[in-house]
């Protein structure tokens, strides 16, 4: 049965159910069952009266059944089957057939015995030219997503956001927070979630990729103005283990006349996991450290985990109220490090806001506006998912929400406390985690030049899943000694790297690792890193840290504009060169290069020994080198210098930004 219901489409077969129904201009959502249908908000934000214009008709003939919004068309034949267009009648999306013999097709919707929930698998058609962008970070090598199988699933330097982006004219996300997997095989697209109540997604078609960019942030939401202070250097290592260590670290950027905006405490500055609150013993004046950072232009960060150790002053009250993660077989224990520790739900409304309470009295009120919410996957001791159990449901189905949740736990009593502007970091993202002020970055990756190439896809694939606000460890985060040569040039690169990408973060556990002193409980339990300073690294690196330092200081009123756009549009700061030239069949196949807004075109050096590298300049502008002045048709490609102290930059059009003094 095909109908219309209130300028949606539905079709209803033998206890199935499909409703297509307008989602913001160009947009559908689209969402299935054999049970009823739930009004989930993973991600989304109401449709809103964009989806209510005159540009949305539904008819039907007899034989099918369609719904136009905009610039996107959903046609549906009797038997159920799917088939997206734009508006200029181009397929976007058609579900595969399905026909007696398979007895499978584009929606299987599969009861799982004794329950209410479904294993859910939608499948397309697949178009083998078409190219495929975002989805998250994933540590691989490619940015064009087409052939590859993704874990749908947090993990430890793997955040899943699973939206896409095709060079065909229209962008997907997943909404669905259920633990699954998406493959982009050449012969068939499948998403699958092995748990879920229903199936759901939404689509939207547009010309250019910023206009599909833009119409997702218009579902999902925007992020906040970066404040003035996200703009500039933070500087952070693993760990600084007392308040002397890190106010030494401050004074003397400011002796140095370095840029610095942030310095961060790292973990074990506190008593137990859980408590949530400062060490006395090594941070004995928490309100005068603050107060005199303060008044040297710098802000503090401090690191927060959603672990609770057993021996916590929180862990009673908050196993009687249900605030904990709750592990459905086997011992309670979820994760294991320095204590058995137990996880905050940050799917409890309740736990949310005994949390923030406890960190509002112990850190917020001390003066502390930026929080560092690492472990956000959260990192389970095992991944087994079918054990874990949240308030909102089984971490097989909800699983991937968590990190969009426990953001939202910060921005939500950081907001109600009147403040503007909120950003935090955080090591995992889902879809919507943008619009909670989350920065999230590239988790415990190694310390190589394989692993900062790895970065720059991943984090221009986050850029087009819808979250501006990505960094990596300037560094990487394992191993790499100060002393040594060749990690000497990696950092250098890693470093210019880092000057564009939307926030510059050095941060790092290098070697030799330095033993705890003290073996006292709380901050004593745990070492430290070797010294993780710009002047850390030996004359030459310092001076080529310093002038980017200072590079990132000139930068600022241009990446003001840039926040400025993420926060209006949602355009990200960094971003594919195609993002800027989708007319360029060429544009869309660059990986190692990237634009830093509209302006500024990047490439880093990735590899070592590497004096020089080819760098490709988008058709359809003028591009001038911006360490010669020497200007260039687009269109082709160059090889150009690259001695250790720089990387290649190009301006388009003449632009005028202060490259050099």
């Amino acid at each position: 049965m095909l109908y219309a219901q209130e300028q949606a489409l539905i079709w209803e077969y033998d206890h199935e159910i499909l409703r297509i129904e307008p989602w913001g201009a160009n947009s559908f959502r689209v969402r299935a069952s054999k049970d009823k249908l739930h009004d989930d908000d993973w991600a989304l934000l109401p449709a809103g009266a964009a989806s209510l214009g005159a540009g949305v008709t539904v008819a039907e003939d007899g034989r099918s059944a369609w719904i136009v919004n905009g610039k996107i068309r959903a046609d549906v034949e009797k038997s159920g089957r799917i088939t997206f267009t734009n508006d200029k009648g181009e397929v976007l999306l058609k579900e595969t057939e399905k026909t007696y013999q398979l007895k499978s097709g584009g929606r299987d919707i599969v009861p799982i015995p004794g329950s209410r929930d479904y294993a859910v698998t939608l499948r397309f058609e697949s178009n083998p030219d078409e190219k495929l962008y975002g989805m998250g970070q994933y540590q691989q090598s490619l940015l064009n997503l087409k052939g590859c199988r993704l874990e749908l699933t947090h993990r430890n330097s793997q955040t899943s956001v699973p939206f896409l982006l095709s060079n065909k004219g229209y962008g997907m996300l997943w909404h669905n927070p259920a633990i699954g997997q998406a493959s982009f095989n050449t012969n068939v697209t499948e998403w699958a979630a092995a748990s879920t109540k229903q199936l759901d997604y939404w689509i939207t078609a547009g010309d250019t990729p910023a206009q599909i960019e833009e119409a997702y942030a218009d579902a999902t939401g925007k992020v906040p103005m970066m404040p003035e202070f996200g703009m500039g250097f933070w500087q952070c290592k693993l760990r600084y283990r007392d308040q002397n260590e890190l106010m030494s670290v401050a004074r003397e950027h400011v002796r140095r006349g370095l840029p610095i905006s942030v310095i961060v405490i790292d973990f074990f500055h506190w008593t137990n996991q859980g408590d949530w609150k400062f060490d006395e013993k090594y941070w004995p004046d928490p309100e005068g450290m603050v107060r005199e950072l303060k008044e040297m232009g710098i802000d503090l960060m401090v690191s927060v985990w959603p672990t609770v150790q057993t021996e916590s002053e929180n862990y009673g009250e908050m196993v009687e109220k249900g605030y904990l993660v709750r592990s459905d077989r086997g011992v309670r224990t979820q994760f294991q490090f320095l204590g058995q520790n137990e996880i905050f739900d940050a799917t409890h409304p309740g736990a949310r806001q005994f949390v923030w309470e406890t960190a509002k009295r112990n850190y917020y009120d001390k003066g502390i506006k930026l929080f560092w919410l690492d472990e956000a996957e959260p990192e389970f001791a095992v991944y087994d998912h079918d054990i874990y159990r949240y308030d909102a449901g089984p971490a097989l189905q909800v699983g991937n929400w968590y990190p969009s949740q426990y953001s939202r736990t910060f921005f939500e009593g950081m907001t109600n406390e009147g403040q503007e502007n909120v950003i935090n970091l955080v090591r995992s993202a889902w879809a919507g985690s943008q619009r909670y002020g989350a920065l999230a970055w590239s988790g415990d990756i190694a310390s190589s030049f394989e692993v900062l190439g790895h970065q720059v896809r991943a984090g221009l694939n986050m850029a087009i899943a819808g979250i501006p606000w990505w960094t990596t460890d300037i560094g990487g985060f394992h191993g790499g000694n100060p002393d040594d040569p060749a990690f000497r040039e990696c950092i250098i690169r890693w470093f210019q790297y880092g000057t564009f990408c939307p926030v510059m973060r050095l941060h790092g556990d290098r070697s030799p690792y330095r033993e705890a002193d003290t073996g006292l409980p709380g901050g004593g339990l745990w070492g430290s890193g070797a010294d993780n300073e710009v002047w850390s690294y030996g004359e030459e690196a310092y001076g080529i840290f310093a002038e980017h330092m200072r590079l990132r200081e000139r930068l600022r009123p241009y990446i003001t504009e840039l926040m400025t756009a993420a926060h209006e549009k949602g355009t990200p700061p960094m971003r594919p060169i195609f993002y800027d030239f989708p007319e360029d069949a060429a544009a869309w196949d660059v990986d190692d290069q990237f634009l830093f807004g509209p302006d500024l075109l990047v490439a880093p050096v990735l590899h070592a020994d590497q004096r020089s590298r080819s760098v490709y300049l988008p058709e359809g502008a003028e591009w001038t080198d911006a360490h010669s002045g020497e200007s260039f048709a687009g269109g082709q490609t160059l090889q150009v210098d690259a001695p250790l102290e720089r990387i290649p930059l190009y301006l388009k059009n003449g632009a005028k930004l202060p490259i050099t003094e």
